[in-house]
């Protein structure tokens, strides 16, 4: 992710152990599909990096000021992950005030701290990236092994709290130049994972120099089927998305391309995501979000529709209940979510392209039922089988019931 890097603690952990133009979103989901809990959800992790409380859904912010926790919390910001050459004392009373809870570096700090605020660790920024000057640094990455060793270390420090761990751009392009020779080499990132519990990475597509990536949103969903891929679907997956100019001082995501960018994650299987906010032209802004009034209204419906299928999203997935088939057969265009839960099955159905598409969704063994898509209405679905109309980007909700 970039930019401003938290401090590096592992050091003080052994000397311890030793001692994401504007326009008018389109819905990608009923907001309303299912209702919400009635008391606050808990926040918080179990030991594997799955959430204590169903009803939680992890929506943070990186590497951002406590002070703006408050503003944060209005858009529905669950949690911050990372604080700068922190944790301090004063950062984490300001986030306690808020009660905001955090992921953030180990230190002598922050493993003192009684609060309940820290949620969990996490490890330097991208170490996959090459190290040095930006993103042109000619030092190789850190190796997976050390990130693995630093993980363990964590372990020991604290057998309580997950581990968490943000990967670059390599995590979902191959041809990601910045890694230093290991560039073109996706068999490092299977590696990488095994020194985390829940992983992330960060590629921002609309605000991308390169052509290969620029404004193709579906490698915010690759990188997301690629994780879940390379930990054999056991570990929670989480995707940065671009809020603001990130690099480009002409260029920023308009409304519908941060609901699609989020939506899409989702779709593809992520179960957190991390809103980037920082922009560094024109001029740097940290709170890049907060500058923004149109993309804070998408940031806040994105955050309502993940509340309320929060329930839906953290239960087990059933992906083989259904085939997808664009033009008769399987399509590398589409990415398929489906959970069973309160009695219907949850298919979440996404383009990876920017072109429409027509989706035919198979419920496998099933001849009678019905199905509702988005917010429409509820529609027969004979021997099974319905269509999903996708226009580019979209992801659309279908909640089935069979008979």
């Amino acid at each position: 992710m970039t930019r401003r890097r938290t401090t590096a603690s592992l050091a003080t952990a052994s000397l311890l152990l030793a001692a994401m133009a504007a326009q008018t979103p389109t819905p990608a989901v009923a907001p309303s599909a299912t209702p919400s809990p009635a008391a606050p959800p808990r926040p918080g992790f179990h030991r594997d990096g799955t959430v204590l409380d169903p009803n939680w859904f992890p929506i943070g912010v990186w590497l951002q000021q406590p002070a703006n926790a408050a503003k944060y919390r209005e858009l529905g910001v669950t949690l911050y992950v990372g604080l700068w050459e922190g944790p301090t004392k004063a950062q984490l009373q300001d986030l306690a005030a808020a009660s905001m809870p955090v992921i953030c570096h180990h230190n002598e700090v922050g493993a003192q701290d009684q609060s309940g605020t820290i949620l969990a660790w996490m490890h330097n920024d991208e170490p996959d990236n090459a190290r040095g000057r930006r993103f042109f640094g000619q030092q190789p990455p850190i190796a997976p092994a050390q990130v693995v060793a630093d993980y363990e270390a964590l372990r020991r420090l604290d057998p309580r709290r997950p581990v968490f761990l943000n990967l670059g751009q390599g995590a979902a392009w191959d041809g990601w130049h910045g890694r230093a020779g290991r560039n073109g080499h996706p068999e490092d990132y299977p590696e990488y994972l095994r020194g985390c519990d829940i992983g992330s990475f960060d590629i921002y597509p609309v605000t991308h120099p390169h052509r290969d990536v620029r404004g193709k949103l579906e490698f915010v969903a690759r990188g997301v089927q690629r994780l879940c891929f390379w930990t054999d679907g056991k570990k929670p997956v989480w995707a940065c998305i671009e809020t603001g100019h990130v690099d480009d001082a002409e260029v920023r995501p308009t409304p519908q391309q941060v609901r699609d960018e989020a939506w899409l994650a989702i779709a593809a299987g992520a179960s957190g995501l991390i809103w980037f906010c920082h922009e560094f032209r024109p001029q740097f802004v940290e709170a890049g979000l907060l500058a923004h009034a149109d993309v804070q209204d998408a940031v806040r419906t994105v955050a309502a529709e993940l509340r309320a299928l929060a329930p839906v999203l953290n239960s087990q997935r059933c992906d083989d209940q259904v085939e997808v088939l664009v033009d008769g057969k399987r399509s590398e265009h589409v990415a398929v979510r489906v959970h069973e839960h309160g009695g219907e099955l949850h298919v979440f159905v996404a383009a990876l392209s920017r072109e429409p598409l027509s989706a035919t969704v198979q419920v496998r063994g099933v001849e009678q039922g019905s199905v509702r898509i988005a917010d429409g209405s509820q529609t027969p679905m004979p021997g099974g089988r319905f269509v999903v109309p996708l226009p580019g980007y979209a992801t659309r909700h279908c909640r089935v019931r069979v008979r």
